[in-house]
């Protein structure tokens, strides 16, 4: 088994922000090569969101906010390879089956690496273009927290996720409690 990244949604936001949203439960890659040849001032609003902070999921190629690192077993990884790398072929001129089966396999091989968390993390994307013209990915996730020391036995002003950032950065708390009760208002 292998564990790989797939999308997932806490709520509808992705069904506006992005052209279009990938379904909950979907294999899912960085799918930052979606914009390699696209001039970023050309992109409309919806495409420079999903630029900014998609996943690609693998079944609708639309794209998710957040995704789950889930197990894999070997078949469904290599049907993901097989599903991209036609994807290539189709929407990207990949020039060959070879190439696009190359390019696919390098893209889940990087999606794998994402997921050297455990099983239930959540990751997150944020990616920004260089002066350079590259573009440059940040990646996230987010944990439960560890309640184990938690003397409130009602657990009053709870976050269910803590933000906790790679590479020593610094530690965001994401509110999803009071992110729900402002959507009902």
């Amino acid at each position: 088994m292998t564990k790989l990244p797939r999308t997932i949604r806490l709520d509808p936001s992705d069904t506006f922000i992005f052209e279009q949203a990938a379904n909950p439960g979907e294999w899912a890659v960085s799918g930052s090569f979606a914009f390699l040849d696209r001039e970023p001032s050309m992109l409309t609003h919806k495409e420079r969101v999903a630029l900014r902070s998609g996943f690609l999921g693998l079944a609708s190629f639309g794209w998710s906010t957040l995704c789950v690192v889930v197990e894999a077993s070997p078949e469904e990884r290599a049907e993901a390879v097989q599903r991209l790398a036609t994807y290539l072929i189709e929407a990207h001129g990949a020039p060959s089956t070879e190439l696009a089966l190359m390019a696919a396999e390098e893209e889940i091989q990087f999606a794998e690496s994402l997921c050297q968390h455990p099983v239930q993390t959540i990751l997150a994307v944020q990616r920004e273009i260089e002066d350079t013209g590259e573009i440059r990915e940040r990646f996230r996730t987010l944990h439960a927290r560890d309640r184990s020391g938690d003397t409130d036995p009602l657990h009053a002003n709870v976050r269910a996720f803590t933000m906790i950032e790679d590479h020593d950065e610094p530690v965001e708390d994401v509110d999803l409690q009071g992110l729900l009760k402002a959507d009902r208002t």
